[in-house]
Parts: C-alpha cells; sequence; structure tokens
C-alpha cells in the first residue's frame, strides 16, 4: 500500500518502510513538508478515483474574456500581479533570465495598483483557499482531455501550494500567534511553496529545487 501527502506528494510506501503507514501513530507527520498523517491518501482510494468527469464548458476552468478574445480583460490587478509572479518564477527555472526579470518588473508593477480589500481577515482567506482547493479537480480533468502536460505540470505545482496554503492558514486560526513562535517560515522562490521549520527543507517537495532557493521571511512579533 502506498499513501501520498496531499501537500507535497510525498510517497509512503509500506513495501519500503518498517512499519505499515496504517500503523504508524496519529501524531506521526510527513518527513518532506511536516503535514499530519489526516493529510495522506490512499493511492487508489476511491475518495483518490471519484473526481468528476471533465467538462471543458465549467466556470472553474473558464478563462474571462472580451469581445475582442483578451484573455487579460476579466483580470484584476490582484490576479494579472500573481500572473506575471508565476511566470517569472517559470521562466527563472527554464533558464530565461531576461524574461523571468521582465515578467517581475510587469508583477511589481500591478501589485502597486492593487487597492486594499474591505474586511479582508484571515477567515476570509481560510474561505478562499477551501474554494481554490475546490476547482483543481475540473482543471486536471480539463488539461487531461486537451493533452496539455505543461497545464497538468502546473495544475500539480498549484493544487498543492494551496493545499498547503490552506494547511497552514488553518493551523494559525487553530494556535494563532503561538504557530510561529520559535520558529521560522521559509518560501520556495522558484514555486511559492511555504515551509514552517527552524530550516528550509534540503529540496522543495513540490518543484525540487535545492534549499539555498528558499528565503527565508520576517515573522512579524506578537
Amino acid at each position: 500500500m502506498k499513501a501520498v501527502c496531499q501537500l507535497c506528494g510525498y510517497v509512503y510506501d509500506d513495501e519500503k518502510e518498517s512499519v505499515p503507514f496504517a500503523e504508524l501513530p496519529d501524531d506521526w507527520t510527513c518527513p518532506c513538508c511536516g503535514a499530519p498523517k489526516e493529510f495522506f491518501e490512499i493511492e487508489g482510494s476511491p475518495e483518490e478515483a471519484a473526481e468528476p468527469a471533465a467538462d471543458m464548458h465549467d466556470e472553474t476552468v473558464r478563462v474571462a474574456v472580451d469581445a475582442e478574445g483578451d484573455v487579460m480583460a476579466g483580470l484584476s490587478a490582484g490576479q494579472v500581479a500573481a500572473l506575471c509572479g508565476n511566470l517569472a518564477r517559470g521562466c527563472e527555472k527554464q533558464n530565461l533570465p531576461r524574461e523571468s526579470a521582465l515578467f517581475a518588473q510587469l508583477a511589481e508593477s500591478f501589485t502597486a495598483q492593487v487597492e486594499p480589500i474591505d474586511g479582508a481577515d484571515i477567515q476570509g482567506l481560510a474561505d478562499l483557499l477551501m474554494g481554490d482547493a475546490g476547482r483543481y479537480a475540473a482543471a486536471r480533468n480539463a488539461a487531461k482531455a486537451a493533452g496539455d502536460r505543461g497545464s497538468l505540470r502546473a495544475l500539480t505545482w498549484g493544487e498543492r501550494i494551496t493545499n498547503m496554503l490552506s494547511y497552514l492558514v488553518g493551523r494559525y486560526l487553530k494556535d494563532g500567534e503561538a504557530f510561529l513562535r520559535d520558529t521560522e517560515v521559509w518560501v520556495c522562490t522558484a514555486c511559492g511553496f511555504i515551509y514552517v521549520g527552524d530550516e528550509a527543507p534540503e529540496l522543495c517537495p513540490v518543484c525540487k529545487v535545492p534549499a539555498w532557493k528558499f528565503e527565508k521571511m520576517e515573522v512579524r512579533a506578537s
């Protein structure tokens, strides 16, 4: 039996481990990203197989397009900033420094145009992340139907990062500032994966870049 971490993709293979996954203690955590045991899913389980059928017209996989076919027309400044930031990381991953720098400049420019959201709070962020996590299955099915391997890879990265963010926000809602006390927060500069721990992981669980690609974030004192 194999159990797969839904946050980072780590696989616990009973055939290679001395203790079967089912017999691990409840407080056992993923050795790669620190996720609790409950975030593992048995490979080939009914839950894994029960993804909705692909629907190319599903609202979760549509892109906002205006009358002239401009795919950027329906995006907010914040969404364009996020898109350009992701493209900058993708170009960096493909050893395209000039293109990466240009996308990073665009991301910075659009970020400066983002206006504060009234009433934004941590619970609202948690709700948004939960909603995003629920849209990946339909998007994956659409990419599979189109034979788009690049999109499938991007969706895999995105889903793992979204799941990790949802988990971290949930922990923060439960434990408050104590969750971040006496530890560090690291962000992978290649894919955006966030890791909480004393040291950055040797390899990013999502995109596999080395530890030096992680940037330590300053944690605000309570």
